[in-house]
């Protein structure tokens, strides 16, 4: 195999929580696949009706909420500086843009979000992403971001 057509690589549960200090209920991603260092990936967000927005968020008709759905995205492209970087610790990722957002189908319990990320940009403390969330095959929603990158000791630095 040549270094051209390396495999592709995976982050579980456990290697996201290394990277993103998100917690349930804001941890939003079960798993990052198919990752092509600083170009792309696809996380997966396994939809549960026990998750706690479906309580409030259209009672008796469940849907998630669409900023959810953005911040499925976003976390997705945090594992991927992260995976890239060869960092497994936790980054603090603020987002500083989100553009371009459209939503064209409901997300509801018992779907599979299959969140394809496209890096734009991955500087040293700001990264660029074209999202899109796909429910079996279909454009749920999709999105453009920026987000700033610090590790937690810089942050605390700042304070």
């Amino acid at each position: 195999m040549t270094e051209e057509q390396s495999p592709l690589l995976q982050a579980d549960h456990e290697t996201i929580q290394k990277i993103l200090p998100h917690r349930y209920p804001f941890l939003m991603i079960d798993a990052v696949r198919d990752i092509d260092p600083g170009k792309s990936g696809v996380g997966i967000k396994n939809v549960t009706f026990n998750e706690p927005h479906f309580q409030g968020h259209f009672p008796g008709h469940p849907v998630m909420p669409g900023v959810l759905v953005i911040e499925a995205m976003a976390q997705t492209g945090a594992v991927l500086i992260g995976v890239s970087r060869g960092i497994e610790k936790e980054l603090l990722i603020y987002f500083t843009t989100v553009d371009k957002a459209k939503f064209r189908r409901p997300v509801v319990p018992g779907d599979v979000l299959e969140l394809h990320i496209t890096v734009k940009r991955a500087g040293t403390r700001i990264g660029k992403f074209e999202g899109r969330a796909l429910v079996n095959g279909e454009l749920a929603a999709e999105a453009e971001f920026s987000a700033m990158v610090q590790l937690p000791k810089e942050a605390e630095a700042e304070g």
